[in-house]
């Protein structure tokens, strides 16, 4: 940090209309938990997040859209995830199976694989995976 008001980026997906749909998701109170891959923070030299951190959700245009703060994290294997994760990432899973394919075909995806580094890359129950839940402490007008 580089001052009291510089938040770490919370970047959901990539920029496009999956972001916008997940920071919605979150601005509307929907979406309070998002799953990542352990290997990305291995990967970017990345320290996991900490319960009480905040950060500034951005959208696909690069704006502050509002303040988060991490309630919990939790690195699990991805065989563990549970019906409340899939409920809590608010993207409209009903069960664990229909939460985890949209996660394989982004995780699998070649904005991902190539991030990685890895053209090969595929998760199996055994992958490593860091769930964060959040709140909105502030919403911040669209940007600034």
């Amino acid at each position: 940090m580089t001052g009291p008001h510089a938040l770490k980026p919370l970047l959901l997906a990539f920029p496009g209309p999956l972001r916008d749909q997940l920071v919605a998701a979150v601005l509307s109170g929907e979406k309070v938990a998002t799953t990542g891959l352990l290997v990305e923070y291995e990967v970017e030299n990345e320290e996991l997040p900490e319960a009480g951190e905040r950060s500034a959700l951005i959208d696909s245009d690069g704006r502050e859209m509002a303040v988060v703060e991490i309630t919990e994290v939790e690195v699990l294997p991805l065989g563990e995830a549970d019906l409340r994760l899939a409920l809590d990432e608010g993207e409209g899973y009903l069960s664990v199976p229909e939460w985890r394919e949209a996660h394989e075909r982004f995780w699998h995806s070649e904005e991902m694989r190539e991030g990685l580094g890895d053209p090969g890359f595929v998760v199996d129950d055994s992958t490593m995976v860091v769930v964060e839940r959040f709140r909105v402490v502030e919403l911040l007008q669209g940007g600034r």
